[in-house]
């Protein structure tokens, strides 16, 4: 492969084909289902599949099939198979669903506008994920460009991601057949450091999230009245909050709920710690003042990738200001997102959670805890001398820096699902959410260098999958090698 050329022709297919296709898919409100639970009636998500699907059966390597798979009462999926000189399979995925647009958005953005300035394409999505199954396909293409070989390859792009993929299993059960036994996935939904050097995720946290409601009256009181006789639910609710979360330090207080770090997975976070420096938490829009919980940038890392910590993420029961009363509220609901590490088992913390909530309330509370999700978190298996080879040399190639491997915070389920059914798959998980790119937050944007870089970074791991495939095979390894590429040729 000509590395020079492929950039070449990746860049212009992102300038010329793949740009104006990702704006008409942010112009598209396809939230997920669990923020739009009528998402099949109102037809924004099947408007994205269709975008989708009509783009890469246009942009498909010749030979290549694309099917539309919807199974009843489930959100479609998009199946790409295209044959390579090797049957040996690689799985590469991605989701089109949304999150909901949110607040906040700078003048001149928003969410379902694309908005291109500096290099960044703004609007919902774009990075998160909706670039993956134009990347995936353009990275297929750049080999066809050149007759480069490679194995078998399996293109899966999800609509349910965001909502914890709970239509995937199905899927995954349905469809195996087809995809056949991956022993390379490539997920293009992670994050990276920083937009200067490739970059694999080593693992991902799980997630446990639900909904806490205290009630102590029926009916709101006069505050003047019942203060002091009428224990507060608000207080009530940071009470519970207190036996999860250290008020002070923002620690997870029961142990049950971390895990032992690997050493590896320390010592890569020494090198993340090195290689970002300070940008680890000033990528954040702080508000003058406040600092970082924690000041070795270690620690910071390994907080992020590998400890547990809450956020209550919404509340109801509590009026807005300019409808607050002097009233003493009946109720607080407040919904809980617990980030849990890999490796542990997200349905018992989601279970204990439930139990250190609703145990012995307070006053005698009427305390109900409902869990919305148990999504578990996952960590990569030993990587292959071949792969970390291919990592190195594309991002040298690409980026003209080492490619570095960091955990990511947040929670991809179709990994865990993976690393569950394929054992012995390895694993290429990186993507374009770096800095400030705020993914499911307003201002999300794309940045644009990196997207064609870790295009071709992807043609490039492909094309080293079935060169290390076949120099580790019978014979002699060069010999083998330079007849893959001669039967691909000919194919």
């Amino acid at each position: 492969m000509n590395a020079d050329r492929l950039s070449a022709w990746v860049g212009r297919a992102w300038t010329e084909r793949i740009l104006p296709a990702i704006s008409d898919y942010i112009r598209i409100p396809n939230q997920s289902p669990l923020f739009d639970p009528q998402w099949e009636s109102h037809g924004h998500m099947q408007r994205a599949v269709e975008l989708v699907s009509t783009w890469c059966r246009r942009e498909l390597p010749a030979g290549s099939s694309l099917e539309v798979v919807q199974l009843p009462g489930r959100t479609p999926v998009i199946l790409m198979i295209s044959p390579g000189a090797s049957e040996r399979t690689v799985l590469l995925y991605g989701h089109l669903d949304k999150q909901p647009p949110m607040t906040g958005w700078e003048p001149g953005l928003d969410p379902w506008v694309p908005v291109l300035r500096d290099g960044k394409l703004y609007g919902r999505g774009g990075a998160d994920d909706g670039y993956a199954a134009f990347a995936s396909v353009t990275a297929l293409g750049a080999l066809a460009e050149q007759k480069v070989p490679r194995a078998r390859c399996v293109v899966l792009i999800e609509a349910c991601e965001e909502s914890g993929s709970v239509d995937l299993p199905a899927y995954i059960e349905a469809l195996a057949g087809r995809i056949g036994t991956p022993d390379l996935v490539v997920c293009l939904d992670s994050g990276c450091g920083n937009y200067e050097q490739l970059w694999c995720t080593t693992s991902l946290r799980g997630l446990a999230t639900g909904t806490l409601v205290v009630e102590t009256l029926t009916e709101g009181v006069h505050s003047g009245d019942a203060s002091g006789i009428v224990p507060s639910s608000f207080r009530v609710f940071r009470e519970l909050m207190e036996r999860l979360e250290d008020s002070e330090t923002g620690c997870i207080l029961n142990k049950h709920f971390y895990v032992e770090i690997p050493k590896q997975r320390k010592k890569q976070a020494k090198v993340v710690g090195k290689v970002l420096g300070d940008r680890l938490w000033q990528k954040f829009p702080w508000m003058k003042g406040t600092k970082p919980m924690a000041k070795d940038l270690t620690e910071v890392v390994l907080n992020r990738t590998w400890r547990p910590f809450v956020e209550l993420i919404g509340i109801d029961g509590v009026p807005g200001i300019d409808k607050a009363g002097n009233v003493l509220r009946p109720y607080t609901t407040g919904k809980l997102s617990l980030r849990i590490p890999p490796r542990a088992d997200a349905q018992e913390c989601l279970e204990r959670l439930k139990k250190l909530m609703t145990k012995d309330p307070p006053h005698g509370a009427t305390i109900t805890f409902s869990g919305d999700k148990a999504s578990a978190g996952w960590d990569a298996p030993p990587l292959a001398e071949w792969l970390e080879d291919a990592c190195k040399k594309a991002s040298k190639t690409f980026f003209k820096k080492d490619c570095v491997y960091m955990g990511e915070g947040g929670t991809i389920p179709f990994m865990g699902m993976l690393g569950e059914k394929f054992p012995k798959a390895q694993f290429m998980i990186t993507g374009l959410l770096g800095p400030q790119s705020n993914a499911h937050g307003p201002n999300e944007f794309l940045h644009i260098p990196m997207g064609k870089k870790l295009t071709a970074s992807v043609a490039m791991v492909l094309e080293e999958h079935l060169l290390r495939d076949a120099a580790s095979g019978r014979g002699n390894g060069k010999a083998n090698a330079a007849k893959t590429r001669k039967a691909g040729r000919k194919k």
